[in-house]
């Protein structure tokens, strides 16, 4: 992830701010979703890698370019392969990456709700670039395959075209270019485009979020500032088809306490969701805590959201304590946590965990998995509820919920704990 996941969730835990307010209730009387969010918790998993390639994701994908760097996202992979030879790659990788058997498995293992992140340039290419499509038509089959297992889906606009926060993860690492030229008002169109396409499967598809993880920490002075006017703008396109789906925005890495009385059930808007991501290894000081701070620091974010005015859901956590996993902080990048990424100390051995299998990993590394993901649960469903990144990955243990079922680190049911009221709620 390069600068894209070091600085995409560097912010993420620490942003976290509390405010004093009781979280009201919303009407729900009049939707026609199938799902009500005061009374159930949303319990759920990020299909990460899918639509949207990540190289520590799918490491196979990149190998060829380890070392030229040639690659370094999706949108140099389809510009150095070409159209006909990207396509034919990632038609194959959409085919096989999720399954209607997966989501059978998400079903079974007591989830509710996927999300499915997207770009823009499956929805609305842009002329000129090198991106390929086909996904929707796979988007469309993974619809039926959660209505017939009983999941919700949240769609996930991951990509805007500029980049909204310059991560390999929207498709082009690099420059923050979204907000320059027409691209507020492409994101906008391929809002409309998702919303006009699924404005009759609320039954279904629950939620879209407008945008993943703009980021204002760039040289746009004024890239914050317009991130609200967006949200109201992309409010309103999903509300001229559905009224009933909902809306859900990122917090842009500002903390809980922005966004306080925001969209809330108090103003004209309705229905609408905050995102949050918590992530506890992406700073020098956040990895080199011990277990127990990390468990100290998720308890800490549940007290906070217990205080949100609306709903929130954190979009984006994971059981790692280290970003160890292989080219978690871009391609050829090494690790904070064990020195191997330039400019970091020594803080521990990432042998096991940069790839593997989670039934590989020692003993001390599944006690302490198991004890900071049940008290993230404990945490996070203090409000909305959550939604683990991510489902599978080739080779991270630390970050495979799949592998982490099978191996009875994630707990089943949901709600069994080995390590109950940790958090002393």
């Amino acid at each position: 992830m390069h600068l894209s996941s070091s600085l995409k969730r560097t912010v993420a835990y620490l942003c976290l701010l509390a405010s004093a307010q009781a979280a009201p209730s919303e009407n729900q009387s009049h939707r026609d979703v199938n799902f009500n969010f005061n009374t159930q918790k949303v319990r759920a998993v990020n299909l990460g890698g899918w639509f949207v390639l990540e190289p520590w994701i799918t490491p196979f994908i990149f190998q060829p370019w380890a070392t030229s760097q040639q690659v370094k996202d999706e949108y140099t992979f389809s510009q150095v392969l070409g159209h006909d030879e990207a396509l034919r790659r990632l038609d194959a990788h959409w085919k096989s990456w999720i399954t209607r058997d997966d989501f059978f498995q998400i079903a079974r293992a007591g989830l509710n709700h996927v999300r499915i992140p997207i770009g823009y340039w499956a929805v609305k290419p842009l002329p000129g670039e090198p991106y390929v499509q086909g996904q929707l038509g796979y988007l469309d089959q993974a619809i039926g395959w959660a209505r017939d297992a009983g999941l919700r889906i949240m769609i996930d606009l991951h990509g805007a075209p500029g980049s909204q926060n310059g991560f390999d993860n929207s498709g082009r690492l690099g420059p923050i270019n979204w907000q320059q030229g027409n691209t507020v008002a492409q994101t906008i169109d391929a809002i409309a485009a998702l919303a006009a396409r699924y404005a009759g499967a609320t039954d279904t598809v629950t939620s879209i979020e407008l945008l993943n993880e703009p980021f204002p920490f760039n040289p746009n002075p004024n890239f914050l500032a317009n991130v609200k006017p967006f949200y109201e703008s992309g409010y309103g396109t999903v509300r001229s088809y559905n009224h009933d789906t909902l809306v859900v925005i990122h917090d842009a890495f500002q903390g809980l306490g922005y966004w306080q009385g925001y969209m809330g059930p108090q103003t004209s808007y309705s229905h609408v969701m905050l995102d949050l991501h918590l992530y506890q290894i992406f700073t020098e000081d956040q990895i080199k805590l011990n277990p127990s701070q990390h468990i100290d620091g998720a308890c800490s974010a549940g007290r906070d959201l217990s205080t949100a005015d609306k709903w929130t859901v954190v979009g984006e956590w994971t059981g790692a304590q280290t970003d160890c996993a292989k080219w978690l902080n871009g391609l050829g990048k090494g690790a904070r946590y064990d020195g191997s990424l330039p400019g970091y100390g020594y803080h521990g051995s990432c042998d096991g965990k940069t790839t593997g299998t989670v039934a590989a990993l020692s003993a001390i590394d599944k006690y302490n998995l198991r004890h900071f993901i049940e008290a993230q649960l404990d945490a996070y469903e203090r409000r909305t509820g959550w939604i683990f990144w991510t489902w599978k990955t080739e080779s991270a243990p630390e970050w495979d919920m799949q592998d982490l079922l099978a191996n009875g680190l994630f707990p089943q049911p949901l709600t069994a704990r080995q390590y109950p009221n940790q958090c002393g709620y």
